[in-house]
């Protein structure tokens, strides 16, 4: 059986549902994320179609992150190269409240005041992907964080500039699956949601 890399957000917090910029900050999952967090393990076993444990899980150490694979029944170890982009200044922020000040800002396309670069956060990125990618030898991985961070991850995975992430959506609690055809790296599945399952 072919091995996939499976990225998961975590569910839903306070701030990814009013938009705001999270990156350090530890956000707790709302009481709807937890329902979210979930059933995106159940639809994780489901797309796994396999028992085998993964042959790596890791998570963000953050609280939103590691808290979702816990709910997701996933045994993760927790890293730093997993964590959100560091959004500097505009941590608690939203886009139209930056732009306020800088007209026409997003992440992708404009620097972030003592924050992360983006070659920085793809310069991780592509070191979780080296680490995915020895370990599909022997099994799935499954890598659960953030939304921008996994969107420079699926990038780097198909050997794009972090840039290009900002052609790949993942909502709160949204599953990914990427993949290889034949050697060259693919995009199988993208931001498959946590929809209503039994979670009992």
């Amino acid at each position: 059986m072919t091995s996939h890399v499976y990225l998961l957000r975590h569910g839903q917090t306070e701030w990814s549902e009013s938009g705001r910029h999270t990156g350090r900050s530890d956000i707790p999952l709302t009481d709807g994320g937890v329902q979210q967090a979930r059933r995106a393990g159940a639809v994780l076993a489901r797309l796994r179609g396999t028992d085998r444990p993964p042959a790596l899980v890791l998570s963000s150490p953050r609280e939103r992150a590691w808290r979702t694979a816990e709910l997701a029944g996933l045994e993760a170890t927790r890293t730093e190269d997993l964590a959100e982009w560091d959004y500097g200044d505009y941590e608690g922020l939203t886009t139209p409240r930056i732009r306020e000040d800088v007209p026409g800002w997003t992440v992708w396309t404009h620097p972030v005041p003592n924050g992360e670069t983006s070659d920085a956060v793809g310069a991780r990125a592509a070191a979780v992907v080296a680490r995915a990618r020895q370990a599909l030898a022997g099994g799935d991985v499954v890598l659960v964080g953030h939304g921008h961070f996994s969107r420079v991850l699926i990038a780097a995975w198909l050997g794009l500039p972090p840039g290009y992430g900002v052609h790949f959506g993942l909502d709160p609690a949204g599953l990914a699956v990427l993949g290889e055809e034949r050697g060259d790296p693919q995009l199988r599945r993208l931001n498959v949601p946590a929809w209503e399952v039994d979670v009992d």
